[in-house]
Formats: C-alpha cells, structure tokens, sequence
C-alpha cells in the first residue's frame, strides 16, 4: 500500500457500501480517495517539504526522538538539532553541563566534577598525561558520559565531534542577533551556505561555580573530545558579537551548553 501524505486540512470517515467498509480521505484541494479497510496495513501522518518549515525562526527538517533537528545540506550529512539539551526551543539556554557528566547541577567546581579525585587532585578517567591522573588515553567521551546520548533517547543523537563543529561553522554564514525572534536573546544565526537552512544558537554563556555569567554576550559549546595536550580542558565552539572559534579547550569543570547531533 501507498503511504499517502496527508494535509493539515484532510479529514477522513467510514463508507460502509454492500458489506464492505471503505476509507475515505478527503485531500485539501477537494479530491477523495477511497481505500477498502482490509487492505490498510497502516496510516502515517506526515508533515510535506519539512525542508522549507519554519518554526520559531528557525527551519526544521524534521525530528528523531521528539527533538527537532535541522538539514544544512553539510557535506558530513550530519543532523543539528535545533534547540540545545534541556531547552524545549531555539531561544532557551537549555542546561549547562561539566565535560562527561550527563545532568546539570548547582555548583561547577573541580571537586565536584565527575572523574575527578578531590583527595589526590587527579582524573580518573579521560586522561592522556600521567601527572594528571590515571593514564587512559581516552580522548572521546564514551556515550555514558554524553549529555545528548544519554538525555535524548540513547539512540541516533550524541554531541558533536570538534571537528563537526568546525565543519558547522564553515557551512554556514552567521550573523550576529541581539534579539532573535523578537524573544528578547542574543546569539549566532547561521544560514547555511548549501540549502539556505537556518540555525541558532543563544549565547547561553557559563556556569562557573555557583551562578551562571556572560549571558548574552558569550556562546560555549562543548564538543566530545579531550584537549589531549592538556586533559584538565576539552574543545568545545564559542562565540561572540564579533568572532566564532571552533578548536577552543576549556576547564571541563565548567558548565557549558550541548547542541546534538545525528545522523
């Protein structure tokens, strides 16, 4: 059986006829299609040209797992989600996470940090120097300790690799926003040079100790990998009102903001 693609506008109802029950959908532009029941094996409603949606000023493509991701045509064919974890839209901060650590919290130091040994001052995990810690080399975060892996479903969307995140930034033109949509947020719009899809991203700032700062003014997002020359930071993309740097290291007891990927 076909799957047919059904407008906002279309409606359906039972024909009962000599014995045999039909269904009956009746389009927007006024045509009725007729099926005999015992030939429907099933019925999905789905959205037309998600491609060109637009939603809260910005495009959606679609989603997986109930979030909403965005296609910018990149090369990688790799998904962006359209709203950071822990946000519901574009124009929310979401959480803030410490590096490998998967739930937000109160208070960001090192001596709560995960992996960290507050009696000997070393890492447990996702260590690549000796005098740091316990020597694993590990440089990407497993997907136990993946704010997106872990809170969006453990399925297709996990944080995005330093390199993806470069890749994002090349693939699109950005400008900066002090107040998107009208809600009052600052951040970076980019459209994307391939399909002219747009994404944004709210400039969430830090949470560094005990209260959040540089709202509106800075944009931190982690990515999954360790700096490995230094394994006290990780490389995440931030931001400003003048600049974008991809490839920066950070204090992973910071908490910073997640933006998901998937493919």
């Amino acid at each position: 059986m076909k799957k047919y693609l059904l407008s906002a506008a279309t409606f359906m109802f039972a024909l009962v006829a000599s014995g045999v029950t039909y269904m009956t959908v009746k389009m927007s532009d006024g045509q009725v299609v007729k099926f005999d029941v015992d030939d429907v094996a099933e019925l999905n409603f789905v959205s037309l040209d998600t491609m060109k949606s637009n939603v809260q000023g910005v495009s959606v493509s679609g989603d997986i797992n109930g979030y909403t991701y965005v296609d910018l045509g990149l090369e990688s064919k790799l998904l962006w989600a359209t709203y950071n974890v822990g946000a519901t839209k574009p124009t929310e901060y979401g959480n803030y996470y410490a590096w490998s650590e998967t739930e937000p919290k109160s208070v960001y130091y090192f001596d709560n940090l995960s992996y960290y040994d507050n009696e000997t001052y070393q890492f447990t995990k996702y260590c690549t120097g000796s005098a740091y810690g316990r020597l694993d080399n590990k440089e990407i975060l497993e997907s136990m300790d993946d704010a997106a892996y872990v809170n969006w479903g453990k399925n297709r969307w996990r944080m995005p690799s330093a390199s993806e995140q470069k890749e994002l930034i090349n693939g699109c033109t950005w400008e900066w926003v002090s107040d998107f949509n009208g809600s009052g947020v600052a951040g970076r719009l980019g459209t994307s040079k391939y399909n002219g899809n747009t994404i944004f991203f709210p400039a969430a700032g830090a949470y560094d100790g005990t209260s959040a700062s540089m709202q509106d003014q800075y944009g931190f997002y982690w990515s999954y990998n360790l700096y490995d020359t230094n394994c006290m930071t990780s490389l995440l993309f931030s931001f400003t009102s003048e600049n974008i740097w991809a490839f920066q290291n950070r204090y992973r007891a910071i908490g910073y903001s997640v933006r998901a990927v998937a493919k």
